[in-house]
């Protein structure tokens, strides 16, 4: 992915996403990819969540591989991502096709353990102020 491919994702397809939706409390979270953390891309964001970027050179910075603030990428994307490739797509429309068969297939349920599995860890994160904590347990 490079950094005008991310743009062009962000103004083509999560924009017009976006604007039929309330998002005046949203914040938009990403990781410190190049692609993510480019000038441009940092700015095109800031245009549509201003002062509600969390990643490197957002609002509030990243907090690298951080499993404790990041469910989608320890939990459900792991899910989505072996869905989408089962049947290997060869073309980025193959592949817009298969992430849109999972996520449709993708039950509520999902989302709700992510969230509940998240809620522990901030808390557990919490307690240790920042630092590393030997007891975060996942519980479905």
């Amino acid at each position: 992915m490079t950094g005008v491919r991310y743009r062009n994702m962000i103004t083509e397809f999560l924009r017009p996403q976006l604007d039929s939706m309330d998002i005046e409390d949203t914040w938009f979270q990403q990781d410190s990819t190049t692609c993510h953390t480019a000038r441009e891309t940092t700015e095109l964001l800031q245009e549509k969540f201003p002062g509600r970027v969390i990643s490197r050179n957002g609002h509030q910075n990243w907090p690298p591989r951080s499993c404790d603030l990041t469910p989608c990428d320890f939990f459900l994307w792991g899910f989505v991502k072996s869905g989408v490739y089962a049947n290997k797509p060869q073309t980025i429309p193959e592949l817009e096709v298969e992430f849109r068969r999972v996520m449709a297939k993708l039950s509520r349920n999902y989302a709700e353990m992510s969230s509940r599995v998240s809620s522990k860890e901030q808390e557990c994160a919490s307690r240790v102020v920042g630092g590393h904590s030997s007891d975060i347990v996942f519980h479905n």
